[in-house]
């Protein structure tokens, strides 16, 4: 279970140093890159992700990622911090294909959607 959160979770890191930074084969600076895949915090981005009201304008492979996404920490605590919580081998297959599809889906949007998720997940909203 953890290991697919991480999956997600470090797509977002990935997505948001990429994005904002510069990805593979960039003129970019490789400390500015890990600062910025470091920034991402776990649970504003599932809050960010938990927002119906702006998610709803993203394309829906980024919407059902962000399902997922918070799916899959709800899960990841479940599995790391409750002694009674119990999966069963299905369960992890289920959870790895389904991490596997959201990752896809997730890489498959448009830049413009990708960088915008990645501002969305990482910078507080200031109202203007």
């Amino acid at each position: 279970m953890s290991t697919a959160y991480y999956a997600v979770f470090h797509t977002v890191c990935e997505n948001c140093a990429d994005c904002l930074i510069g990805g593979t084969g960039a003129a970019r600076s490789r400390r500015a890159w890990s600062q910025a895949y470091r920034s991402v915090e776990h649970n504003y981005v599932k809050k960010q992700c938990r927002n119906t009201e702006t998610m709803s304008r993203f394309p829906e492979d980024i919407q059902d990622f962000a399902r997922v996404f918070v799916e899959l920490m709800s899960k990841r605590h479940a599995a790391d911090y409750d002694p009674s919580a119990v999966f069963t081998k299905a369960d992890a297959v289920n959870v790895i294909a389904q991490a596997e599809e959201a990752v896809k889906k997730f890489k498959r949007a448009p830049i413009a959607d990708r960088r915008a998720f990645a501002a969305w997940t990482t910078m507080k909203v200031r109202p203007y």
